[in-house]
């Protein structure tokens, strides 16, 4: 008989972990607190699966390139299921601006830049159907964790099971192997640092809040066609983007900077999140009445946060048989849209770790190592975009803030040099690209000398000879939206000191 593993939590991360280790003899269940999903259409799912466990479930998502890959790849099955659910497959070339795609021509690796959209419990519908169907995975629903089973050796703590309570009480469950996927709201760290692990954490704020609604084209309406005006953008007091989604529904969401205060309790009235969708020319034309109507109410989320656990210190791992994915142990802004991403990569190192070796030290080491070399650039890259957000959105706030000449070189670079050459050469498009689906490591395109040589020219072109390569106008300034919204200007004092 295989190996025993437990899978606490049946998320993407947890169906990810189920489905990479299902099937090679080894006997994988997930033990999962909330109830299954609904037996009917993605619309019940949508409207009336409770999934207490993941507060983010009818939030945007967006899966990334690198996430598609893995389930074309290792699950063409499934990937023709969540097709005929709906779900939509978005290529390269979609996104492209009208005049690049008049000359574009595809190339063979555009292929490996198709974006999975869908709603997030539509994905999960899918996925927790497929899985319940192969052999060696089994679900058991209803069932709450208390515990870790952990013996105290030579060689440090080691997982044996869990202590966990379902229908028929509460029990010890053995196991080979422990994946805790059960989110954010995982105990496992706080049960092992009660038993004398020491697991450092790297965190920082996000510095936003995330709202979002859903809605549904209306019948015989089609699908806004991509134009000039992009259907996402950074105003700096705001962020939004628009997510197509499964069978005619999409949604918006809407990210406010902390420091907004009075915009972001504002934002959750469907009726302000409305009015300032149709003042953004690249979302008006999708929630017009007469293209789309309301689905949902405004979910709003807080207190985001990034965080990478260490599992394993000076070169020693704090727990062995016991494996932290997704946002158990890594938690990402949701504006990247990597956390699903995330999870999946960690459940196919897991794997891949698994089958080449039987010791559990080695497993632990290669894991956490291999892990840090695939995703911790990704992080650092995205910790210090959002550390640098919440300083600009507080100095924006500021009249008497003058930004000195390094801030100014990095404004100029990112909009006079980065921006005009990825819109203007397809080739650097693809580059970029790459690495913002997780493809390639999230700098190395810029690092290549004919990218960087390429971006160099596009930054010493007059504006004049470029200005076709701007953006045109996002939306408007926050001291035209606000008041148009009967909210004041004017920012907390303190706060806005705290946070620059």
């Amino acid at each position: 008989m295989g190996e025993r593993i437990l899978v606490l939590g049946a998320g993407i991360a947890g169906l990810s972990a189920a489905l990479a280790l299902g099937g090679s003899g080894r006997e994988v269940t997930i033990l999962e607190r909330d109830p299954p999903p609904p037996d009917s259409s993605t619309d019940q799912a949508f409207a009336n699966w409770q999934r207490v466990g993941v507060g983010h479930l009818r939030h945007s998502h967006a899966f990334l390139a690198r996430l598609y890959q893995l389930i074309r790849d290792h699950y063409p099955e499934l990937l023709q299921e969540l097709v005929e659910a709906g779900c939509r497959e978005i290529a390269f070339s979609t996104n492209l601006r009208p005049e690049m795609l008049a000359k574009y021509r595809p190339l063979p690796g555009d292929a490996a830049l198709t974006t999975l959209m869908s709603r997030r419990t539509t994905l999960e519908l899918v996925m927790r159907r497929y899985a319940a169907r192969q052999p060696g995975i089994s679900f058991v629903t209803g069932t709450r964790v208390h515990g870790l089973l952990l013996d105290q050796g030579g060689a440090g703590l080691t997982a044996r099971g869990v202590v966990a309570e379902d229908a028929e009480g509460r029990r010890d469950w053995p196991a080979d192997i422990v994946i805790d996927a059960s989110g954010k709201s995982s105990h496992g760290i706080d049960w092992l640092r009660d038993a004398g692990a020491v697991i450092a954490e790297d965190e920082g704020p996000a510095g936003i809040l995330y709202f979002t609604r859903h809605y549904r084209l209306n019948d015989g309406v089609a699908e806004p066609a991509r134009g000039l005006v992009p259907g996402a953008g950074d105003l700096g007091y705001l962020k939004y983007c628009v997510f197509p989604a499964d069978n005619r529904w999409f949604s918006i969401t809407l990210a406010v900077p902390e420091i907004e205060t009075a915009l972001r309790r504002a934002v959750m009235q469907p009726e302000i999140f409305d009015a300032i969708c149709s003042e953004l020319p690249g979302i008006a034309r999708w929630t017009a009445t007469e293209t789309a109507t309301p689905q949902s109410k405004v979910f709003g989320m807080g207190q985001l946060i990034s965080r990478w656990r260490h599992m394993v210190r000076d070169g020693r791992p704090q727990v062995l048989n016991y494996f932290a994915i997704g946002d158990a142990v890594i938690r990402t802004n949701p504006l990247y849209g990597r956390g699903c991403s995330f999870a999946a990569v960690q459940a196919h190192l897991l794997r891949d770790e698994l089958d080449a070796s039987a010791d559990p030290l080695q497993r632990a080491i290669r894991f956490d190592r291999r892990v840090a070399q695939e995703l911790r650039p990704f992080y650092d890259t995205m910790a210090k975009f959002d550390a640098d957000a919440i300083i600009r959105a507080a100095r924006a706030l500021d009249p008497g803030h003058r930004p000195g000449f390094k801030a100014r070189l990095a404004k100029s670079f990112a909009e006079d040099a980065i921006g005009p050459a990825i819109r203007g050469e397809i080739r650097l498009m693809r580059a970029y690209m790459r690495a913002f689906h997780m493809i390639e490591p999230p700098t190395a395109w810029l690092r290549r000398p004919s990218n960087a040589f390429t971006v160099l020219r596009y930054w010493l072109k007059p504006k004049t000879a470029k200005s076709h390569l701007y953006p045109p106008r996002l939306g408007p300034d926050r001291s035209d939206l606000l008041p148009r919204l009967g909210l004041p200007l004017a920012v907390d004092a303190e706060r806005l000191k705290s946070a620059a």
